[in-house]
This record gives structure tokens, sequence and C-alpha cells, in this order.
């Protein structure tokens, strides 16, 4: 007979906080959010940190180089999605440890034989104002001038207008050399009075664009994650299908962290995957392995070498697998059993292997249970798509914005290496959906209010660090009846009048 589990397995929505008791020094501005990423021994640190416990997840509608870059202004990490080809996974990698704080790769850019009705086209596309004009009309060729908004206008001029007739020409530009740092790059903009500095090489090809407008953001991100180099940090995804080849081309771009990217991780092909990186690099290349969702699932990945390991099975919005395939367990229980093991595991050898919530985060508070119930940090799909630095385009369905969020396993994505069971090389049946989720405005804006909820909430707990919750964290089940309490009832809305 099968065995059978005496107590049902639960959500994250099922559980409450109880306070404890708060201090003076309990307040949010005291709060750290900074977790450890990768394993290390006691009594050392780990090797990466993030300054969130935040990273997005490896989608195709997640994470390329642009939510990369965003997330790790903010503190957090993004796993670059690994569907795809090994060059262009490399190519986002290396565009992302190319970036240079400040430091923006032109994404607008034409020929000076284009024309005004090419501007307004890019203009439509990209949402920036600001083209360069290159005699290739690539971001990195001989830099000819520029076009912003006030040097055309689509009433008074004709749309077959060549752009070199109103561009401002580069004899006119205000433009610095490679050396320049960023605070001398701001300092020439103020002194110059303009909007943008182009960055040139010694051949006059540009490189990049500095932007007043980013200045004040820059002087905001305290928290970013940036190496040695103060280069961003980066992850990047894998498969256990073509891991020779894709692991040392995303080492080579830059990848500071991979993780296999997978529904299940309790298999044969997890630990070939990590015993081919230990073999080949030993230690000195970090890889996050799973899914998994109990003790035997989490031992099984810690003793194959895992650097972290991933918890969840199933609890993604846009996951079908339990209804597919009858596999799963709800998140916070796993989340539980599995902060267990790797306790366990730590006492035992001294090693401590951080574990990341993967999936059923519905609600901001949902971040502080997980991050309660033992979780190091999490990894975020859905949250992250809403964004204006996701991968896919703003749309308007029914009135509403929209952008576009779909799961590896769903026949849009066909990431059947994903679902590797040693079979045939192909996505035979879905286990995700391909669907819209309502656009919310900027990473920036959204992560912050976020995780000043959770901040908050630690505060009321009496804790203001993540060691400290889930140590001294006093955590209740609820009934349906206290979940249906928990919202507002017994009352009647007031309508709000959304032209006031």
């Amino acid at each position: 007979m099968a065995f059978i589990y005496s107590e049902p397995s639960h959500t994250f929505s099922e559980y409450l906080l109880v306070p404890g008791y708060t201090s003076e020094n309990c307040i949010p501005a005291n709060v750290t959010l900074r977790t450890p990423l990768v394993k290390f021994k006691k009594g050392e640190q780990s090797a990466i940190n993030l300054n969130i416990p935040m990273v997005s997840a490896i989608k195709q509608s997640v994470s390329d180089s642009g939510m990369a870059i965003a997330l790790a202004k903010e503190g957090g990490m993004s796993f670059i999605y690994g569907s795809q080809s090994i060059e262009d996974e490399a190519a986002m990698v290396a565009k992302v440890k190319n970036y240079k704080a400040g430091f923006v790769v032109s994404d607008s850019n034409l020929r000076p034989d284009s024309t005004l009705k090419d501007v307004v086209t890019l203009i439509e596309k990209t949402g920036h104002s600001t083209i360069a004009i290159t005699e290739d009309g690539s971001s990195c060729g001989k830099l000819i001038g520029i076009v912003s908004s006030r040097d055309f206008s689509v009433t008074r001029m004709s749309e077959d207008t060549p752009v070199k007739s109103f561009m401002t020409p580069r004899e006119k530009l205000v433009v610095a050399n490679e050396s320049i740092s960023l605070t001398e790059a701001y300092d020439l903009i103020w002194e110059s009075k303009v909007n943008q500095l182009p960055i040139v090489d010694k051949n006059d090809n540009l490189l990049y664009l500095v932007f007043r407008k980013d200045y004040a953001q820059h002087e905001e991100q305290p928290l970013e994650l940036v190496d040695s180099n103060h280069r961003f940090m980066v992850g990047a995804g894998i498969n256990t299908k073509d891991y020779a080849e894709r692991v040392p081309a995303l080492i080579e771009a830059g990848a500071d962290v991979l993780c296999i990217d997978s529904s299940e991780g309790y298999t044969i092909w997890q630990k070939k995957t990590i015993d081919f990186i230990r073999e080949k690099y030993g230690d000195s290349v970090k890889v996050g392995a799973g899914n998994v969702v109990d003790r035997d699932g989490f031992m099984f990945l810690a003793e194959a070498g895992a650097d972290f390991i991933k918890v969840g099975i199933g609890g993604g919005s846009i996951c079908i697998t339990r209804e597919q395939k009858g596999i799963g367990r709800g998140q916070a229980t796993a989340l539980i059993e599995v902060a267990a093991a790797r306790d366990e595991y730590f006492e035992k050898t001294g090693i401590y292997i951080p574990i990341c919530s993967d999936g059923g985060i519905v609600h901001d508070y949902h971040m502080t249970l997980a991050l309660a119930m033992g979780a190091d940090f999490m990894m975020l799909g859905r949250y992250f798509a809403r964004f204006d630095e996701s991968p896919t385009p703003k749309l308007n369905v029914n009135g509403t914005y929209v952008k576009e969020y779909w799961g590896e396993g769903s026949n849009r994505a066909r990431n059947w290496q994903r679902y590797d069971l040693g079979g045939k090389e192909k996505l035979s049946f879905e286990e995700g959906v391909d669907s819209y989720v309502v656009y919310a405005g900027s990473l920036k804006d959204n992560v912050n209010k976020s995780l000043y909820k959770v901040k908050s909430t630690m505060c009321n707990c009496g804790v203001i660090n993540i060691p400290d919750l889930q140590k001294n964290a006093k955590i209740t089940l609820v009934s349906a009846t206290s979940i249906v309490e928990g919202g507002y009832h017994d009352v009647m809305l007031k309508t709000t009048n959304k032209n006031i």
C-alpha cells in the first residue's frame, strides 16, 4: 500500500503570523533583508548574498537582461531563462555583466538616411525618445548624431524627411570618451546643460549613453547587487540535457550562479548535471537545484552537491502539473518540512544550504510567511511578469492594461528540457498555461512597497533580520472561517469615482 500522509498539506493562505514583542529598535528602517544565496560552512559567510530575498523565475516571460539589470539595482537577482539557444542566453548574461551602472547601451538606433516615419515608429516601439544615429544603425556604430523629441514635429514635418536633416549632428554634441567615470559624466551633463551624454571609443564608435534623468535614480540604489568588479550580478538557468555545452558558455559570459531549471529535482538527471559541474569546475561554479517538496528530495540534492535548493511543485499561478499529473504538495507544508531538513543537515555536517521558496506567493504577506517558515529567499514569476521591465509588451485587453505571462510547460514555451525524464525530446503534454497578468508599473516602486510590508510585519513579530524571523516567529494555522474573517466583511464598500 502507498504511504499516505496523515495530515493534509497547506498553502500560505492557511496561516497567519502571531505578533511578538516590538521594541523601540523594531522599526522598518532598521530591518535588513540580506540573505545567503549559496551554501557555506558554519562560522563562515556565503560567497554570494542577496540584499533582498527575491530572485526572478527562469521563464521566457520574466527573466531577460532587462529584468536582470532592474532587479540587481534593487538588490535581488534574475536567472536568465534557459529555454533559448546557448548563444542567445550567453549574450543576455554578457549584456548584464557588461552593463555599467548609469551607462546605458542604446536600444534606439537609426541610420542617417532613415526618415521621420522611422523615428516615430521606433519611439512607439521602445518608448524612448532619444535615438542614436550611427553610420550603420547599430548600437555600437560610428556616432553621426542624436535625435530627441525637441528635434522634430510630426505636425510640421513630412514623414519622409530624412533624419540627417533634423538630427543634432556629432560636431554639435557634447561627447565623452570611455575613460570617464559616472560621477564625471554627471558633472559634465550638468555643466553642459544637456540631457544625455554619448560615450564613444577612440574611433568614435558609440559605447553608451548617460542620461540626466538617471542621476537621482543612481543615487537611490544603495542595495544594488554587484560583484567585486562593481558589475551587476546575474544568474542563468540550465537544463539536464545540454549542460556540457551550455554551462561553459554561460561561465565564459560571466554568470555568477547557475540553477537547474526543472519541474522536479529528485532525479538522477540533476545529480549527473551537478557531477559534471563539480568535475569540471570544482566548487568555484555555484549551482542551485530542485524543485523538491520533502526531506528526501532535499537530502538527495544536498548530498549531490547543490549550492541552494528550490522548494515547490505545482504551486505557481501558471503551473498545472498537479492538475495534469497529480504531483505536488501544498507550498507551506513543503517549505516547513524542507526547512527542517535543511536545519538537520546543517547540524549534522556544519554546511548550511539556503532554500528558495518557488511558487505559491499570491499576496505580499505570503513573502513574510515564506521567510518565517524557513525560506532564505523566494523565486517569483507572476510577481515580476507584471512590471515594465519584464520582456513582454504591455497590452490593452477589454480596457485593462495587461502583460503576457506563460509557463515553461505551455505549448507556447515548449520547454521540454525542463520536464526531462530521460525520454523523448519533445513536450508530450502541457504542464503550464498561456495567460495575462494585470500590468502593475515599475519594478522599483512595487518591490519597495512589497518589501516595506515585509519589514513592517517583521517588526510586528519583534525581529529585524531574516534569521531571527525564522527563529522567533510564531505561526498559527487558521480555519476556513478565519480566512473569510480576515478580509472585509459585513460592510458595503463605497464606490470610487476614478475621475476624481
